[in-house]
């Protein structure tokens, strides 16, 4: 229930908060999605966003040791600081989603007056 909002006729539904999702358009233009943050597409964001930071751990340790190996090329390096850039690009796209999510629900809290500080679903936080 602590993802239940009132509704002025004394019914509860859902709150309905916007994500950024862990992808972009064609374009390069963030995606969103409004809703209460259980469905599947919110399941699959939350699994993408589990991989891309996985991977980017992975990543992490790949570079440190490219770069530690004094034979590495080039275009090895020009290689992995590519997939750094990447990686980072998604990583700071989770950080703002993160951020956005904890926003509203602070902000959601105080509007009612909760001196308990922001509540996140189950899930929030991967």
């Amino acid at each position: 229930m602590d993802n239940l909002k009132e509704l002025g006729d004394g019914m509860t539904s859902p709150m309905r908060v916007a994500r950024r999702l862990p992808w972009s358009t064609l374009e390069g233009k963030p995606c969103y999605l409004i809703g209460s943050g259980n469905g599947f597409l919110s399941n699959v964001a939350d699994t993408i966003e589990s991989i891309q930071l996985g991977m980017a751990g992975d990543l992490l340790g790949h570079a440190g040791d490219l770069l530690a190996d004094p034979k590495a090329t080039p275009a090895e390096v020009r290689f992995v600081a590519a997939r750094l850039t990447e990686s980072l690009r998604e990583v700071q796209r989770i950080a703002e989603s993160r951020g956005d999510r904890l926003s509203q629900l602070d902000c959601d809290d105080a509007d009612e007056g909760d001196d308990h500080g922001p509540r996140l679903p189950a899930g929030a936080i991967g």
